[in-house]
């Protein structure tokens, strides 16, 4: 294995700011904003990201 020397990895820095954020929020703001997102993207907000990034990886 890999020594490591004080960096960390994308996955790694994600684990960690999520659980600090966690600690910090609690459970009611990730509600909050998963509501916000709902509003804001409506029902097909989902799809439509799906397709931009489709569209994207086109491109590339």
């Amino acid at each position: 294995m890999e020594e490591k020397k004080g960096q960390m990895t994308v996955q790694e820095a994600g684990r960690r700011g999520g659980l600090k954020t966690s600690e910090t929020h609690g459970e009611e703001f990730y509600s909050e904003i998963g509501s916000k997102g709902g509003r804001i993207g409506g029902p097909n907000g989902g799809q439509r990201v799906r397709k931009l990034v489709r569209e994207g990886k086109k491109r590339v």
